[in-house]
């Protein structure tokens, strides 16, 4: 889990303080104000360390390689040079730090001319190991066949969440007396919306398969698809509430009917409950409202609502949050849904 991000100088944040709720975490904002990038940069301090579990005494030289090449990979700065993720206009270092469970803590900086992130502090690399899972707004199962092999021989136009999610997919699954029965639960509600359930062979090939027939993934709808990810990662053990990282997903409303999202809400809370963290970013009213809707102190529901917006004056992201959605003050999805209404009630007005 974790518990708290900081960025300093940092693509669009000059400076941002965000307190994760170790339940759901929902961040909202305008196009420009850094969700994706804030998701990225979390997901970069927590995932940082994958390769270095192979190494088996690493030393602080190749936690900062591997960090710095998990940061170039996800971001694709331009010509690949780590000061471009600097902000602009500033003289100061740029800083990512992160506090996980424990109150474990990895704090990185850099410079204009930096090739390399600087670690900060004194970490116990046996004590600094998460497994978080990133789900990207596209969904990859119309392209995974060869898709691993592509992106490790070839520059491809995809960052490392995309590699990194097919890797996941592509793992085994788990004994079934292995799997909690709340995400037994959620594959079986994902497989009844679906009409069947997604295939993988291995090498990234992927069927749909019914009582009937099995079909190619990619006559299947987006929205399927998507939700067919979600299912996989749990019967592979990727996301186990408990015992897994973050779920961190940038805009998991993409390519779904709107009809579809109160199911999704109720399962990533029924995950949540269960002990897994949940960042996601979103554009989507829908969304929004049903995990206002839903959300059960009662039963334990953590829900935080994270509003990034830009002064139009200094040109800083401001951060607010709160765990009342009434609350949030600066919501660009309720005052665009406001619009519309307000803009309805102006024309049957009127035609009166």
């Amino acid at each position: 889990m974790i518990k708290n991000l900081k960025l300093t100088n940092f693509t669009t944040f000059q400076n941002l303080d965000i307190e994760f709720s170790p339940g759901v975490n929902v961040i909202i904002g305008e196009n420009g104000t850094g969700k994706t990038h804030l998701l990225k940069a979390a997901y970069g301090l927590c995932a940082g360390n994958s390769a270095v579990d192979l190494i088996e005494e690493p030393t602080e030289e190749d936690i900062e390689r591997e960090l710095t090449q998990k940061f170039l990979a996800l971001f694709m700065p331009l010509d690949g040079k780590l000061g471009k993720l600097r902000k602009n206009g500033v003289a100061e270092n740029a800083q990512v730090s992160g506090v996980f469970s424990a109150d474990r803590t990895i704090e990185v900086s850099f410079h204009t001319n930096s090739k390399s992130l600087a670690l900060q502090n004194e970490i116990d690399y046996a004590k600094y190991s998460y497994s978080p899972v990133f789900i990207p707004t596209k969904e990859v199962l119309s392209f995974m066949k060869g898709f691993i092999s592509l992106y490790q021989k070839y520059e491809l136009s995809f960052d490392a969440t995309y590699r990194d999610i097919c890797s996941r997919l592509d793992l085994p699954e788990i004994r079934k007396d292995k799997l909690q029965e709340r995400s037994k639960w959620a594959i079986e509600e994902i497989e009844k919306l679906c009409g069947g359930r997604f295939i993988f062979y291995g090498g990234g090939k992927v069927t749909f398969k019914t009582n009937d027939a099995e079909y190619s993934a990619n006559v299947m709808a987006e929205g399927f698809r998507k939700a067919g990810m979600l299912a996989r990662l749990l019967e592979t053990g990727a996301l186990a509430p408990g015992v897994s990282g973050p779920l961190i997903w940038d805009e998991p409303e993409a390519n779904l009917n709107p009809k579809l999202l109160k199911l999704l809400v109720e399962i990533l809370l029924e995950l949540a409950r269960n002990g897994q963290q949940i960042i996601l970013a979103t554009h989507d009213y829908v969304l929004l409202k049903w995990f206002d809707l839903l959300a059960d102190e009662s039963k334990g529901d953590q829900v935080r609502y994270h509003s990034l917006t830009l002064d139009p004056d200094s040109k800083e992201v401001r951060l607010e949050s709160s765990d009342d959605f009434a609350e949030i003050q600066h919501n660009p999805i309720d005052e665009a849904f406001e619009s519309i209404i307000n803009e309805e009630i102006q024309n049957e007005i009127g035609e009166l």
